[in-house]
């Protein structure tokens, strides 16, 4: 299983690039089941180096961010790049297993500002003044500054792992992950928690893109997983 959000930014180019190339990149790696960890990470800078080559006759920048969940046996995988964000529900509590990648984090302001670059408030803080993100694929004219390293984060598949959302900061500007897990607990089917996660963003008053996945964990049955998104 392979879910993954990729919200653009300046235009679809790179989301829609990263969606048709990163799996494949990633199942192709002759470590994704020795060092599946390893493989992810390079999948990622794979895709990112050659979208940027492809990129070479643009005029406009344009660049992704990317949550992604894979399940490989019992081990869940969540990899992320930018400010989409992964929750979980286990045994009944909501746990973000990636980290937002903001540039007034310490740590990414820090090797922004060794690399050159600076983190400014332009109505939030932004690399370079431009960009609110510090991680994605793609924005070539930030590059230096803008890594497409994913953190990966490793859960494991039993009874208490109940779902799992994957959702652009559309829905988590609005939301927190406690109310984001509470609100979905007792609807079974995946599709209408995304859809009901995706109305109540809309309805907080959201200004972002808001894109939503839930996928649904049966391991205390045979294993198997379900996901829906909106």
């Amino acid at each position: 299983m392979l879910q993954m959000v990729v919200p653009g930014h300046g235009g679809a180019r790179a989301a829609e690039y990263v969606k048709q190339n990163l799996f494949s990149n990633l199942i192709q790696d002759p470590k994704f089941i020795s060092d599946t960890k390893s493989a992810i990470a390079d999948a990622y800078t794979r895709t990112d180096s050659e979208f940027l080559k492809s990129e070479n006759n643009q005029n406009r920048d344009a660049g992704s961010t990317a949550s992604t969940a894979i399940l490989v046996g019992d081990r869940l995988l969540v990899a992320n790049v930018g400010d989409s964000r992964a929750v979980i529900c286990r045994g009944g509590n909501a746990i973000a297993v990636s980290r937002d990648h903001k540039p007034d984090q310490s740590d990414e302001r820090q090797r922004i500002e060794d690399a050159g670059g600076f983190v400014m408030w332009a109505g939030t803080w932004r690399v370079g003044g431009v960009l609110a993100v510090s991680r994605a694929f793609g924005d070539r004219l930030l590059k230096q500054y803008v890594v497409a390293d994913p953190e990966i984060q490793e859960e494991k598949i039993d009874s208490s792992l109940e779902f799992l959302i994957l959702a652009s900061d559309g829905l988590w500007d609005v939301v927190t992950n406690e109310e984001a897990v509470a609100m979905i607990k007792p609807i079974q089917d995946p599709e209408e928690a995304a859809k009901r996660l995706m109305l109540e963003a809309y309805q907080r008053g959201s200004a972002d893109n808001i894109t939503c996945v839930v996928v649904r964990f049966f391991a205390n049955q045979d294993g198997s997983s379900l996901g829906g998104s909106a």
